[in-house]
């Protein structure tokens, strides 16, 4: 098996498949695509019917599924096709002959991302954005992945403002494990309306790590205005469990040696799951 890169088309696979005693002179048919899976930042699983598939084949992604790779367990009848969906919307799956002749092609979808958040109050699914702020949900999705949000208290509640989190466990202890600051992309047209979620940060532009807050209200004082005034980024929105931000804004707060509008009792995130 080889891969190979289209310069213009996104990645190509190709692959020779020799089970069955090698090629039997007859051009591969492709009569049907199956998704199995096809979640962003995850492995996809597509599954690519038809007959006499033991001949060379190339499919193309137009770069929506990086690191193809044909599974071991493809057959003559059932090519196993893995990948790395690496953006969403719609895109052009292409199969064609060693020839270049086409064989198949489909229109799939690769939705947006959404995670749920677990918490005593309920739970909040959030939807993110990366086309428009890639920075900012990769490295959310990474700490999801990583189980870094377990544990991590709404550790700033502020009612008619915003509840943040991402930071601190019980006790205010600062969370360990935070990776590198990222780049703040908050110039990208998102603003921070009731319901959007965005990265939280010091006063230096490209500080944020873990934490991030749900704005309660129409916010725009936090968007950017410029160099000078950066504002806040933007990276999805809740789009199931406003209620529940709500009523995790409704927790009495208090002062907590250096912090302040620190829930009186902790309002933890038990899990953070991506779902979609």
């Amino acid at each position: 098996m080889r891969v190979a890169c289209a310069s213009s088309l996104g990645l190509v696979l190709v692959i020779g498949l020799s089970a069955c005693g090698g090629s039997t002179g007859f051009e591969p048919v492709i009569t049907g695509v199956k998704v199995q899976s096809l979640m962003y930042g995850h492995t996809a699983s597509i599954l690519l019917g038809g007959k006499d598939l033991r001949s060379s084949v190339s499919v193309d992604t137009q770069g929506a599924c990086t690191t193809p790779n044909f599974a071991s367990n493809s057959t003559t009848e059932v090519l196993v096709l893995n990948c790395r969906a690496a953006a969403v919307g719609d895109f052009l799956l292409t199969v064609k002959s060693a020839q270049g002749d086409l064989l198949y092609s489909q229109t799939l979808s690769i939705p947006k991302p959404q995670v749920t958040l677990f918490t005593p109050k309920g739970n909040l699914t959030i939807e993110l954005e990366p086309s428009i702020a890639p920075v900012s949900v990769n490295n959310f999705l990474t700490y999801v992945s990583q189980g870094f949000y377990k544990g991590a208290l709404f550790h700033r509640v502020i009612p008619g403002f915003v509840i943040q989190a991402g930071g601190y466990s019980s006790g205010m202890i600062k969370k360990s494990g935070q990776a590198a600051p990222i780049v703040l992309e908050s110039n990208k047209g998102l603003s921070n309306l009731r319901g959007t979620v965005a990265m939280a940060r010091t006063n230096v532009a490209n500080s944020a790590t873990s934490e991030f807050f749900v704005n309660l209200v129409n916010n725009t004082s936090l968007d950017y205005r410029s160099a000078a005034s950066p504002g806040y980024a933007v990276f999805g929105s809740v789009v199931q469990g406003m209620d529940t931000a709500d009523a995790i804004a409704l927790v009495p707060t208090g002062v907590f040696g250096a912090f302040s509008d620190v829930p009186l009792s902790d309002v933890a995130i038990s899990l953070a799951l991506q779902v979609k």
